[in-house]
Formats: structure tokens, C-alpha cells, sequence
């Protein structure tokens, strides 16, 4: 037989588990984009860095929503798909982030060239 639920699912293990991996990600993309926001607001002098750090930055954000909203949809089920839900109108958000500028393959690029010290020399971009 079914066992009969009698508490909210906040005690089941796995909804703590998913909630708490959102939390988490949230947690780590709150300090980042509040450090960068700080340090460009102090004009720290992260020299040609600067460009790598402000996209690294809304990449991080823009994936960790993604991941975030899939979780919280995960947890509540399939209403968080249909239209007038608060999660449906945070998933298509969140999904629009990976495409707006900078995307994910130009960020990669940006951060790569900037660690590498070849960002914006002259040449072809590839090969």
C-alpha cells in the first residue's frame, strides 16, 4: 500500500536536497556579481581583465538561474511549465540569458584570450 503523507514535502530529504543546491547556487552568484559590481564601482584596476570579469560574471549568474529555475521546477512539478506561472515566466527568463550578448562560446573566448594574454590582438579570431 501507499504510505499516506501527513507532513508537508519541506521534510521529504530530497526537496531539502534540491532546495538547498539552489540556495547554494544562488549564494555563489549573489557574491559574484556583487564583487564585480563593487570593484567597478571603486574603479579597481583589473587592467585588461576587466572584459573577462564582467562576462565571466553575467555567465556565471545567467547558468546558475538556469540551473536554479530548472531545479525549482524539478521540485514543484509540471504547473511550473504552463503559462501564468510564475516559474514558467522564470524559465523562459533564464533561458533568454544564454543568448543575449555575450553567449556562452564568446565568453569562453574573451576569458580564455584574457588568461592567456592574446585577447584583442590583431589576426583572425580562430585557426
Amino acid at each position: 500500500s501507499v504510505a499516506e503523507m501527513t507532513r508537508s514535502m519541506a521534510y521529504h530529504p530530497e526537496i531539502q536536497h534540491a532546495i538547498a543546491d539552489i540556495v547554494i547556487e544562488l549564494e555563489g552568484m549573489i557574491a559574484h556579481a556583487d564583487r564585480i559590481a563593487e570593484d567597478w564601482t571603486n574603479v579597481v584596476d583589473h587592467g585588461d581583465m576587466w572584459p573577462a570579469k564582467l562576462v565571466a560574471a553575467k555567465y556565471h549568474c545567467v547558468e546558475g538561474a538556469f540551473s536554479a529555475v530548472d531545479r525549482a521546477m524539478d521540485v514543484s512539478g509540471g504547473r511550473g511549465m504552463f503559462k501564468g506561472d510564475e516559474l514558467e515566466r522564470l524559465y523562459r527568463d533564464a533561458r533568454c540569458g544564454r543568448f543575449h550578448p555575450a553567449n556562452a562560446m564568446t565568453v569562453h573566448e574573451v576569458v580564455g584570450k584574457s588568461a592567456l594574454g592574446v585577447l584583442g590582438e590583431a589576426g583572425p579570431r580562430w585557426g
